[in-house]
């Protein structure tokens, strides 16, 4: 059993974000690439990782962890108010998985964060989260999502 606890995936109508509206997760509300590019260019408010932290129930420092962003660089952000447009866009690549997991299982965050916390034997016997701390890595556990949603097995 996951010692983290999930809040409900609160997405605009109450929908689990459509691949479509990537950031939905992290609490950000673009209409097309383009202003979602800009919004990761300016660099994220530390909200987003708040909010990221309450959808999927993954501690904030853990998230950040997950992310590369060591605890000291972090409380700088934190007084800062933002992250630079390295860490908001590995950020957005972090929700994104999350969010397809909870597409995978139709809404179910716990269900999700469970898959994204034990160890895949397609991800050679790694988390998903862990996996996906690399841009390479990310595609690979998206690819094995699309895999799963098809019902390939993997």
């Amino acid at each position: 059993m996951n010692q983290f606890s999930v809040a409900p995936f609160d997405a605009p109508g109450g929908q689990v974000p459509s691949r479509g509206e990537r950031g939905t997760s992290l609490g950000l509300s673009a209409s097309n690439a383009s202003e979602l590019i800009q919004q990761v260019e300016r660099g994220f408010s530390f909200k987003t990782l708040h909010i990221l932290e309450s959808r999927s129930g993954l501690p904030g420092p853990a998230l950040a962890g997950l992310v590369g962003i060591p605890g000291r660089t972090l409380a700088r952000r934190k007084s800062k108010g933002r992250f630079t447009p390295e860490e908001s866009e590995r950020l957005l690549r972090l929700g994104t998985v999350f969010e397809q997991a909870v597409e995978l299982f139709e809404g179910d965050n716990a269900a999700a964060l469970r898959w994204l916390t034990a160890p895949r034997k397609a991800l050679e016997g790694k988390t998903p989260l862990a996996y996906a701390r690399t841009e390479l890595g990310a595609r690979e556990v998206e690819d094995l999502i699309g895999r799963l949603e098809h019902g390939v097995v993997s």
